[in-house]
């Protein structure tokens, strides 16, 4: 018997919610549940909780960004992460981290970093074209990506001290350790922002299954759902960048396990894409938490390590379709 969308909405929230909770289990300290100590209720609320909510927060922005991507695109391929977005408002923040222009906790930061992620979207939409094929979207994302890369790593290699360039490089890779309930607090407006408008533009995002012109006789005004879409997910993806560093492969992941469990229409793919990714963070966080490493491995590195190769697969598929 197939689920509805609902039932498997149910199933992976009480997945999800079970993965917290063993989420909240592991770390570097054993803690006593029951009878906790002073200590231990300070490292629960100030450290453990606030690290599996900000897993909830990145993981649904990046689940959401990603599915809103490959909808608006037409691209089982697009993500914020392979078409530059995320490295063009990192490369901001490094900017303003490198050049003094504000401090690491100011809540003006994430305001910076989405010009720099409106900036990676603008470049995409112009590279790429008007009516691009999914392989010029992802060439054209390969080449902002590595753009801003690049400018990162020599903001990085000029760092004024080694303390700053080793902090910043452990940045970028994306960690969910030692974060705190400020962490939360500067992702938090881009996400409140950002999924209000993508549910107003929901039916947009639904018609795109028909081409262009075949949309704009429904009511919409392509051009500005468009703009309002890719605001949302500039949104998103500064929240997540300034939050926690760059997360690749999230995005992209999170609606083709979607799409695996037998959820093709764009609502199913849109609105359990956030879920998916929210199970997908968990688990690679709580893994890296369970390696038993020197230094925690930061959840970016995981996660592009389960990712990359599955973009190679679907790249494969891509291409034997054509043929």
């Amino acid at each position: 018997m197939k689920l509805n969308q609902r039932q498997c909405f149910i199933i992976l929230f009480a997945i999800v919610i079970l993965l917290s909770a063993l989420q909240l289990t592991v770390g570097g300290s054993s803690i006593n549940w029951w009878m906790p100590n002073a200590l231990e209720k300070d490292i629960i609320w100030d450290i453990r909780v606030p690290r599996m909510l900000l897993t909830w927060l990145i993981a649904s922005a990046l689940g959401l960004a990603g599915a809103v991507m490959q909808l608006l695109l037409r691209n089982p391929l697009a993500e914020p992460g392979i078409t530059g977005v995320s490295g063009c408002a990192a490369l901001v923040t490094i900017a303003c981290l490198y050049f003094g222009w504000l401090p690491a906790f100011s809540f003006g930061l994430p305001a910076l970093a989405l010009v720099g992620g409106l900036l990676g979207v603008s470049l995409l939409m112009v590279l790429a074209g008007r009516r691009a094929s999914p392989t010029r979207v992802i060439l054209a994302g390969v080449a902002i990506a590595t753009m801003s890369s690049a400018a990162m790593g020599l903001l990085l290699y000029l760092a004024p001290n080694p303390f700053a360039f080793q902090e910043w490089a452990f940045w970028h890779m994306g960690s969910l350790a030692n974060k705190s309930w400020h962490s939360v607090m500067l992702a938090l407006p881009g996400i409140v922002l950002a999924f209000p408008i993508v549910w107003l533009g929901r039916r947009f995002l639904y018609a795109l299954t028909l081409s262009e012109e075949t949309v704009a006789t429904m009511g919409f005004n392509v051009a500005r759902y468009r703009n309002w879409m890719l605001l949302a997910v500039a949104l998103l993806t500064t929240a997540s960048v300034v939050a926690v560093g760059v997360i690749g492969f999230v995005g992209l992941l999170a609606p083709h396990a979607v799409r695996l469990l037998g959820f093709n229409h764009p609502k199913y793919v849109l609105w359990l894409s956030p879920v998916t990714a929210i199970l997908l963070l968990i688990s690679f966080d709580t893994l890296v938490q369970l390696m038993s490493t020197a230094r925690e491995l930061p959840v970016g590195i995981l996660a592009a390590l389960v990712g990359a190769p599955l973009l190679i697969v679907l790249l494969v598929r891509e291409r034997n379709s054509h043929a």
